[in-house]
């Protein structure tokens, strides 16, 4: 599985938010200028994970979007899923894909794709937002310590 653009920038965009828990909403203008981002693109995006209730918008002049949940709650895993789709390397091993594939009963390579599935699943289900905070080198930390946080 390839994790395409709006699966990368929604990561750097929800690390933003996860750094900032407990702040109040923040601009997406923040968030594209610290991860170098489109604006126009971060509002699709954010309008995907607001769906998928990962993110809270908030109007007004101190709008912007927050966490729906801490970070410690949610995982990379729910933010792939919710803007790429199931996690599984082909086709036929996402949920319902034995339907695709005439083969999966015979198929010798159909064991290979599920550990490798289920690989990726365990990796991205169990990093949090909260782990890629602690885990960002110190130079992807805002600037002034203290008040980004996970």
């Amino acid at each position: 599985m390839r994790i395409s653009t709006k699966g990368g920038y929604g990561i750097r965009a929800m690390y933003e938010l996860a750094m900032a828990h407990g702040q109040g909403p923040v601009p997406l203008k923040v968030v594209a200028e610290k991860q170098a981002l489109s604006e126009n693109y971060l509002e699709q995006l954010m309008g995907t994970l607001r769906k998928a209730g990962l993110v809270r918008g908030v109007r007004g002049a101190r709008g912007g979007y927050e966490l729906a949940r801490p970070p410690e709650a949610i995982s990379v895993g729910d933010v792939i899923r919710a803007l790429e789709g199931p996690i599984a390397p082909v086709s036929c091993v996402e949920q319902d894909g034995e339907a695709d594939c005439e083969r999966h009963a015979s198929c010798p390579t159909r064991g290979l794709w599920e550990r490798l599935r289920d690989s990726m699943i365990e990796v991205l289900d169990s990093t949090s937002l909260a782990d890629l905070c602690r885990e960002a080198p110190q130079d992807a930390a805002p600037k002034d310590s203290g008040k980004g946080h996970c």
